[in-house]
């Protein structure tokens, strides 16, 4: 099994930023290839890699329950044939994404499908990077809900660290099976006042590090450009590799 890490964060705190800049630093560390599953229904980690995306397992599940089944196919070679053509393969890292039903309904059958054919697909990969919604649930229904390092991902505001509180709560209350957790604090401008650093402790959250604005980020993401082929000199870069040094670059296999 791979070395996997999850990310995990309310809505707009850059949660997909920080999983590819973190793809980015496996990648660039030698810790290639890695195999990133965007699992938030609103998909588009794939815009953040700057790679595109052909299909999704929500559209193999949507054909599947539309009968679009070849005569004398089985479902389950229907489905091994959409997963391979849901893979797309980047520069030292795979692509998959979960994607959303197109009618009305839950996630479920979409998650149960991501869920049977990811742990086959997982195996040839030595690390998974996993982006998620700001619940758990995705994680919890995997057959690979072993989470090495769940990281997640606050922007500088009460209402964010409350939120990360009740993720990790959630985690527990799910039976997902972490090893490490980490809180990272993005979108800083001027360090974190009292008020912040009182809620990380109340809340028992492991801070790892902050990760600063940055104009030439918010240019990119203005312009619809991967953000994570910003320039190593970055600072937001700079910031996130220096705290996945610290978490993470020392505790994975080689």
């Amino acid at each position: 099994m791979p070395y996997a890490m999850a990310m995990a964060g309310k809505g707009g705190t850059g949660k997909t930023t920080v999983a590819g800049f973190l793809i980015k630093y496996l990648v660039q560390n030698g810790k290639a290839p890695v195999l990133a599953v965007d699992a938030d229904s609103n998909t588009n980690l794939n815009e953040v890699l700057g790679v595109p995306l052909k299909a999704t397992l929500g559209t193999a599940r949507e054909e599947m329950k539309k009968g679009v089944v070849q005569k004398g196919m089985t479902k389950q070679i229907f489905m091994e044939m959409r997963l391979a053509e849901a893979i797309v393969e980047g520069q030292g890292f795979d692509l998959i994404a979960m994607g959303r039903p197109e009618g009305p309904g839950c996630y479920c059958a979409a998650n149960s499908l991501l869920s049977m054919y990811l742990e086959k697909l997982i195996a040839n990969y030595p690390y998974m990077v996993m982006d998620n919604e700001a619940g758990m649930e995705h994680i919890s229904r995997l057959t690979t809900n072993n989470v090495d390092v769940l990281l997640v991902v606050s922007d500088p505001s009460i209402r964010g660290i409350e939120a990360a509180g009740r993720i990790t709560n959630l985690v527990d209350e799910l039976n997902v099976n972490v090893v490490r957790r980490f809180l990272i604090i993005n979108q800083v401008r001027d360090g974190l006042p009292d008020s912040l650093q009182e809620a990380i402790v109340k809340h028992g959250l492991n801070l790892a590090g902050i990760i600063p604005t940055d104009d030439v980020l918010y240019d990119f993401d203005m312009n619809g450009d991967p953000t994570a082929h910003l320039p190593d000199d970055n600072p937001a870069v700079c910031a996130a590799f220096d705290i996945f040094d610290r978490i993470i670059g020392v505790n994975t296999p080689t």
